[in-house]
C-alpha cells in the first residue's frame, strides 16, 4: 500500500533501524525462529537506507516519529495582537467595517489583505478570505453566526495562514455543493490553519466535512462541536489536537489526515486536551501515523463494539498505515471493528488505554510493542493479534471469544507491504482489515502447523488473557522470559492455553495457565527455570496452591473458569522436581519438565466442564480488585 512506501528522512532512517536491535528482534531469543528474525533484520535494514520504506518491524519512540515527519505549521497567540483587530459587524446579508480589505458584495464578505478582524452578529452568506500568498489573516469570531446557502460558510482561498480565534459562541452552517468546487467543509481553508481562543464554535455541514485545512490543521484552544455528514476535522498535511475541548459526530472518520504523496505528512496528533469523537466510520484516520501523547480521548466507532463488525467499509477506532504510537494520555475506544489498527507497527509506551471492539481490539500488520502502557480490552474477537508481538512492560488486560493474543501476520517489512497491497486490491470496500494471509498461508493461523517465523516474546509486565480460543497463539515461537502472565484459557473445546507452531520456552517470571485437558501444548525445552503441567480439574471460582516438594507455597491463585488442565511456573522451579497442584483441597503431583506436549490429554469432554452462560468471565465474578475483566493476577512468589 502506498502509505508504507515512504521515501524516509535520514533521522526518521537512522533511528528505525537502531530500534531493530532493542525492541523486535527481542522475540528471537527462541530457537527455531532466530533466523527469521535475522534475515528481518538485514532485510529491513537494506530497505531503509535504499529509503523506499520504514522499518515497521520495529516501531520508533512517539518523540522519534514526530520528529522525523514534518513540523505542523501554526501561529501562536504570541504572534499577534486582539487590540490590532477591525470590527466587522454582520447584519444580514451585509456587514460594515472601517477597513478597506472587509468588502461585502451580493451576499459574499471578502477579507482580501493581511490583519486581524473580528466579525460579529449574524450574517447570511459566505465569508472569504483571498489575501497575499504571504498574508497572515486572522478572524476573531465574537458570538458570530455564520450561515451559507451554496458551499461553504468561511472558506479560505489565498494567503499563507489562517487563524480563527474564539470569543463567546459561534455558530457556522454551510449549503449545499455542486460537487465542482474545491472547498467541501464548513470551514476551509486552502492553507494552514490555527483554531486558538478560550470560546466556542459550533460547526455544521448537511453534506460534507466541518473543518478542513489544505495543509495543516492545529487546534490550540477552545471548544469546538463539529457536525459532519462526512469527516469531522481533517488536515490533509497534518491534523494536530494541543489543547481544547472537541467534539466530533461524523458520518465518515471523525479526524483525519491524507496527505498521500509525502511521508512525512499525512498524521494525526493529539497532545492535549479533551476529544470526544462519534463517527460512521474512522474515529482517527491517519494515512501515515497516528501519534497519541496526551490529553482524554474518548472514540465510538460504527456504533460499537455491541453493533459488530460492519460488512462494507471501515469503522475502526484508532487506524493508521505505518505506525499508531501511544505514549501517554487516556484513551478509550467502543469500536464495531478494530479498535486499534495499523497497517504497519504499533507502540503502547505509556497512559491508559480501554478498548472494547467488534473485531480485534489491538491489530498490527508487522510489529506490536508493549513496553509500559496500561492496555485494558473487555471485548474483542481476538484481543492482541501481529506478526511480532513484543510486552516488556505494563499491564496488560486483555478479554476475547476467540485467541487472546495471537502471533499471525508479517515478520517483514516487504511482507508487511505485500500483505497490506494484496488486501486493499482483494476488496471492493474501503476496508483493509480482512483477515491478512501470513507468511504460512493461512489467515489467523487457522489449519497450519507450520512454523512461519511470528513471535510472541514477554520479557516484563503483568499480563492477564482471558481467552475464548487460544491463550496466547503463536504461528512461530513462544517465549516467556520475565513479567507476570495468567492465562484463562478455554473452559472446553480443541483449544490451549499455550499454542506455538515454533519452539515454547519459559526461563523466567511467573507464570499461571488454565485451560482444558483437550489441546496441551507446554514448552518445547526444558532448559533455566522449570515448569509443571497437571491435570487437575477445577471450577470457576476454584482456588488453586502450587508447593513444592518441602510444602513450601510457590503462589496461590483463583480461577475465572472451569479447566481440566494447569501449567505453572515461576523463579525457583527446577525441571526434574516434584510440585503439588493443590485445587480446593485434591492435590495432584506433577514432575517439572514432564506432562503435556502437542495435543496430550486430547479427549472428547474435557474434565473442565463447561463454560458459564454466556463466554468468558460471566456467571463468575472476579474477585474484587480484579484488573478489568482480566481476573486476579497472580501473587508474587511466597518465600
Amino acid at each position: 500500500m502506498k502509505a508504507l512506501q515512504k521515501i524516509w528522512t535520514p533521522a526518521r532512517t537512522i533511528g528505525a533501524i537502531a530500534l531493530v536491535g532493542t525492541l523486535a528482534l527481542g522475540a528471537c531469543s527462541s530457537s527455531g525462529a532466530a533466523s527469521s528474525g535475522s534475515t528481518a533484520t538485514s532485510a529491513t535494514a537494506a530497505v531503509a537506507a535504499a529509503g523506499t520504506n520504514g522499518d515497521t518491524t520495529a516501531p520508533p519512540t512517539a518523540a522519534d516519529a514526530l520528529a522525523s515527519n514534518a513540523k505542523a505549521s501554526h501561529v501562536k497567540d504570541s504572534d499577534w495582537k486582539a487590540s490590532d483587530a477591525v470590527d466587522v459587524t454582520l447584519s444580514g446579508t451585509t456587514a460594515t467595517s472601517s477597513s478597506d480589505a472587509a468588502s461585502v458584495s451580493d451576499g459574499v464578505l471578502t477579507i482580501s489583505k493581511a490583519g486581524v478582524y473580528k466579525l460579529s452578529g449574524s450574517f447570511t452568506g459566505k465569508v472569504v478570505v483571498a489575501a497575499g500568498s504571504g498574508d497572515r489573516v486572522v478572524l476573531i469570531l465574537d458570538n458570530a453566526t455564520i450561515t451559507s446557502s451554496t458551499g461553504a460558510a468561511i472558506e479560505a482561498t489565498s494567503g499563507d495562514d489562517l487563524v480563527l480565534s474564539l470569543e463567546g459562541t459561534s455558530t457556522i452552517t454551510d449549503g449545499t455543493y455542486t460537487g465542482t468546487e474545491d472547498a467541501n467543509a464548513a470551514i476551509y481553508a486552502d492553507m494552514d490553519l490555527t483554531i486558538t481562543g478560550s470560546g466556542t464554535l459550533n460547526v455544521t455541514s448537511g453534506t460534507s466535512d466541518a473543518i478542513t485545512s489544505k495543509d495543516d490543521l492545529y487546534v490550540l484552544s477552545g471548544t469546538i462541536n463539529a457536525t459532519a455528514s462526512d469527516d469531522g476535522l481533517r488536515g490533509k498535511d497534518s491534523l494536530t489536537v494541543a489543547g481544547g475541548t472537541i467534539t466530533v459526530n461524523a458520518g465518515g472518520d471523525a479526524l483525519k489526515s491524507d496527505q498521500d504523496n509525502d511521508d512525512t505528512k499525512g498524521y494525526v496528533s493529539i497532545i492535549d486536551g479533551t476529544v470526544t469523537l462519534t463517527s460512521g466510520g474512522d474515529g482517527i484516520d491517519a494515512y501515515t501515523d497516528a501519534i497519541v501523547t496526551g490529553g482524554t480521548l474518548s472514540i465510538t466507532s460504527g456504533g460499537g463494539a455491541s453493533t459488530g463488525k460492519p460488512s462494507t467499509g471501515s469503522a475502526k477506532g484508532i487506524k493508521a498505515q505505518t505506525y499508531i504510537i501511544v505514549d501517554g494520555g487516556t484513551t478509550t475506544i467502543d469500536a464495531g471493528d478494530d479498535a486499534i489498527h495499523s497497517n504497519g507497527a504499533l507502540r503502547l509506551s505509556s497512559g491508559t488505554i480501554s478498548a472494547a471492539s467488534g473485531d480485534d481490539g489491538v491489530h498490527t500488520e508487522v510489529a506490536a510493542v508493549l513496553d509500559g502502557a496500561s492496555v485494558t480490552v473487555t471485548q474483542s474477537n481476538e484481543a492482541l493479534e501481529g506478526g511480532l508481538i513484543t510486552i516488556s512492560d505494563g499491564t496488560v488486560d486483555l478479554t476475547s471469544s476467540d485467541d487472546g493474543i495471537n502471533a499471525s501476520g508479517s515478520i517483514t517489512v516487504e511482507a508487511g507491504l505485500a500483505a497490506t497491497a494484496e488486501s486493499s486490491s482483494d476488496t471492493t470496500t474501503t476496508d483493509t482489515s480482512t483477515q491478512q494471509m501470513g507468511p504460512g498461508g493461512m489467515a489467523d493461523g487457522g489449519g497450519s502447523m507450520e512454523d512461519t517465523g511470528e513471535q510472541i516474546t514477554i520479557t516484563g509486565g503483568t499480563v492477564t488473557v482471558n481467552a475464548n480460543g487460544d491463550g496466547l497463539d503463536s504461528n512461530g515461537s513462544l517465549t516467556i522470559s520475565g513479567g507476570t502472565t495468567t492465562v484463562y484459557g478455554p473452559a472446553s473445546g480443541a483449544n490451549g492455553a499455550l499454542d506455538s507452531n515454533g519452539a515454547m520456552s519459559i526461563t523466567g517470571g511467573t507464570v499461571i495457565a488454565f485451560a482444558t485437558n483437550e489441546m496441551v501444548e507446554t514448552p518445547t525445552t526444558t532448559d533455566g527455570q522449570g515448569w509443571v503441567s497437571a491435570s487437575a480439574t477445577g471450577s470457576a471460582g476454584s482456588t488453586v496452591t502450587i508447593t513444592d516438594s518441602s510444602g513450601k507455597t510457590l503462589g496461590t491463585y483463583t480461577s475465572l473458569k472451569a479447566f481440566g488442565n494447569v501449567i505453572y511456573s515461576t523463579s525457583g522451579m527446577t525441571n526434574g522436581s516434584t510440585y503439588t497442584v493443590n485445587v480446593d483441597g485434591t492435590a495432584t503431583e506433577a514432575t517439572a519438565g514432564e506432562g503435556g506436549g502437542m495435543g496430550a490429554g486430547m479427549g472428547p469432554g474435557g474434565p473442565g466442564g463447561q463454560p458459564p452462560a454466556g463466554g468468558p468471565g460471566e456467571g463468575s465474578q472476579p474477585p474484587a480488585g480484579d484488573p478489568g475483566q482480566g481476573g486476579q493476577p497472580p501473587a508474587a512468589p511466597q518465600n
